[in-house]
């Protein structure tokens, strides 16, 4: 299975536009797209709404990468784990009394490819959060073995939250696809200029931005292709 797995320097600098924007590009080449987030927390702040356009910009994240990539998937096969308060998905799990299982994780993320040609697959956070406490996301992304795709700010102190991640991601034995900046700015200052190029140049990868997004009109996002490579995903979750 093809894929791209994306996740962050930390909370809040754009994951799920960023996998949404990979999505629609794809889904508009002509692939058929999954979508797959280990967790969602936070769905207290998002009352039920419609999944249209119009409402983009108030859908929980798994609405918004369901609707990005044109999916009928069911909300258990994007997101199996889904909670109320904002906070990390292992704390969710224990004040909703739960654990949460890697065997159930690896295997709705296989099960999403089976009507696929893509699987953008979110995490949650960035690369070192837990999940369950003895099974990070850098260890679902291990399993999946997809590229990772590292979304990160533009801004001043990205260089170093940036670099963090990536050499976290080649440890894990992954491949860093590339960077994607976000939001990046219409009139770029010195400083966003020699972010992207110490990060392209220090972290040895491809950096791309995307610019603040209007979630309501999709017609108007700009094209986010990432070179995606024949990773080991399902021979490695079928063994998993």
């Amino acid at each position: 299975m093809r894929g791209l797995f994306v996740t962050g320097t930390g909370t809040e600098v754009g994951k799920t536009v960023v996998a949404a924007a990979i999505a629609r590009t794809a889904r508009a080449d002509g692939a058929r797209v999954a979508v797959f987030k280990p967790a969602v927390s936070g769905l207290d702040d998002h009352p039920l709404r419609p999944e249209v356009w119009e409402s983009a910009p108030e859908l929980p994240d798994h609405a918004l990468l369901r609707l990005a990539a044109g999916s009928n998937q069911g909300d258990d096969q994007v997101a199996p784990y889904r909670y109320g308060p904002a906070v990390s998905p292992h704390l969710a799990a224990e004040l909703a009394g739960e654990g949460i299982d890697p065997d159930r994780l690896r295997g709705a993320a296989l099960d999403a490819t089976e009507d696929a040609s893509l699987l953008v697959c979110e995490g949650v956070g960035g690369f070192l959060v837990p999940l369950p406490t003895d099974y990070l996301v850098r260890d679902l992304a291990r399993d999946l073995a997809l590229p990772v795709v590292v979304a990160a700010s533009p801004y001043l102190g990205t260089i170093n939250h940036t670099l963090l991640t990536i050499q976290a991601v080649r440890e894990a034995g992954l491949e860093v696809s590339a960077v994607v900046l976000t939001p990046w700015p219409s009139d770029p200052s010195p400083i966003e200029h020699s972010n992207r190029e110490a990060i392209e140049r220090l972290g040895a990868v491809p950096v791309e931005t995307l610019p603040l997004l209007d979630l309501s009109d999709a017609g108007s996002w700009p094209a986010l292709r990432i070179q995606v490579e024949s990773p080991r995903a399902a021979s490695s979750l079928r063994a998993a």
